[in-house]
């Protein structure tokens, strides 16, 4: 066990705990000390969503990297968090005893058997728990170095519609439907489909004809060009895995997705940092400049790796480096299925929260999961975060007549969505979804949404 025990006094009826999840999909709330927590409804919901190789309980409390409790007695809310973005990034838990909550920290040692390094700050009173986690925020980056606050461009993405079966014509219509339009787009961006494999960058889908083409048609309407990628993913059917089974974190199990298994890229192994470093410069290459890197959990996971000596978090935090040198530092990188307190410092966006849906809730209850519920809960928890480390992404505006409650999404991105991004079928918005398109695609939005 660790040395940390914090023991705060609090007013039942008022205190609220903050727990705040592994990466962006993972849930993030404030609740009554009397409430259960949301935890995920199946192990595989865990490896992908939350913090695979932790369990947390159901009968306390649970903050990955960083928890607050606000105690409803006037007193200042404690921060007790990492004090760093690196190294083992701890657990922590908080347990309700009658008119208390105790804080520890159950990972105890870091991987090299340091203390984990953990402190309890108290916010100035007066201050709420959002109020009381911007300061927080405002000590990390001053210790940690500012966050690269790039004013985010507009966007226009293929998933919410397309998903994986986009194709280069479906690319080329929307372009075009931006010009007759007129909507305020900067990038066009393609996501997940483009590639013949997860893993496979530099092959393309039999969809798509060329890949300098399409970006040369975009540059040619004055876009941007912005492409997907799952970086540390290897999916079973790829060559890549199938030629180099040495590259992968031995023991970590990321699950399947896609139809296939997947494996986590090693960016320890010397080749394989070279492969990651040529895909992204590779793209770079042909005009990209906004990249939108998603599953990026899979390089943080813990597991046997080429360089024991590196935790699973400085591995990641490497593997970002890698491609932030690969793709220059005027391209916008955005971040997804993101460890959040180990991203702080190396990328310019940040999703946080899981996927938006058409649906409201959850096919299945796990609040990890594509919906508007979770993503709205997730922007508003993590709200604090805008304008101190990244900017947000609380996800794409799909607007069509199609989206359950389609006019309380579009509140949520006009409140707590730094990044604008479209993602229908332009064609097909009817006036409704047109003009609420129109009208949030605006840029620049870099001031903290809490101060």
């Amino acid at each position: 066990m660790s040395d940390l025990y914090v023991e705060i006094e609090v007013a039942p009826a008022r205190a609220r705990v903050y727990e705040h999840g592994w990466q962006s999909w993972s849930p993030t709330a404030a609740y009554r000390v009397g409430e259960r927590p949301a935890r995920p409804v199946s192990r595989a919901r865990r490896a992908g969503n939350y913090r695979p190789e932790r369990v947390a309980p159901a009968d306390a409390f649970w903050g990955e990297g960083l928890l607050a409790v606000d105690p409803g007695t006037g007193a200042g809310v404690h921060v007790v968090a990492t004090r760093s973005p690196g190294g083992s990034v701890p657990s922590l838990r908080a347990d309700v005893t009658g008119g208390r909550v105790v804080v520890t920290c159950p990972d105890g040692a870091a991987a090299d058997g340091t203390e984990a390094a953990v402190d309890d700050v108290i916010a100035p009173e007066g201050l709420d728990l959002q109020e009381a986690l911007a300061w927080w925020a405002d000590r990390f980056v001053a210790v940690h170095g500012p966050a690269r606050l790039v004013p985010p461009p507009t966007v226009w993405c293929s998933w919410y519609h397309y998903f994986t079966k986009v194709t280069q014509a479906d690319i080329e219509e929307n372009l075009a439907a931006i010009d007759d339009l007129g909507l305020d787009v900067d990038v066009v961006q393609i996501d997940d489909g483009w590639q013949a494999e997860i893993g496979d960058w530099l092959t393309l889908s039999d969809r798509f004809r060329s890949l300098p083409s399409i970006v040369e048609r975009i540059h040619g309407h004055g876009r941007r060009a912005g492409i997907w990628v799952a970086p540390f993913f290897l999916g079973g059917r790829s060559a890549t895995l199938r030629e180099h089974p040495d590259w992968v974190i031995r023991g970590a199990d990321p699950g399947e997705g896609w139809d296939q298994p997947l494996a986590a890229l090693d960016v320890t192994n010397p080749a394989a940092e070279a492969h990651l470093r040529t895909v992204f410069g590779s793209l770079a290459a042909t005009g990209i400049d906004y990249f939108k890197i998603d599953f990026l959990f899979a390089g943080a996971m813990e597991g046997r790796r080429a360089d024991a000596s590196v935790s699973g978090v400085d591995a990641y935090r490497h593997g970002l480096s890698v491609i932030r040198e690969a793709i220059g530092p005027d391209a916008y990188l955005l971040g997804c299925g993101a460890p959040q307190l180990p991203s702080v410092g190396l990328v310019d966006g940040m999703r946080v929260g899981p996927d938006i849906a058409r649906h409201v809730e959850p096919v299945d209850g796990d609040l990890s999961q594509p919906s508007q519920r979770a993503a709205a809960a997730n922007a508003r928890a993590r709200a604090w975060m805008h304008g101190r480390f990244w900017v947000n992404d609380a996800d794409c505006l799909i607007a069509g007549a199609h989206v359950e409650r389609r006019e309380d999404w579009a509140r949520v991105i006009e409140g707590y969505s730094g990044l604008r991004a479209s993602s229908d079928r332009l064609r097909g918005l009817d006036p409704w979804g047109l003009e609420t398109t129109r009208r949030l695609l605006r840029r620049g939005i870099v001031e903290p949404f809490v101060r």
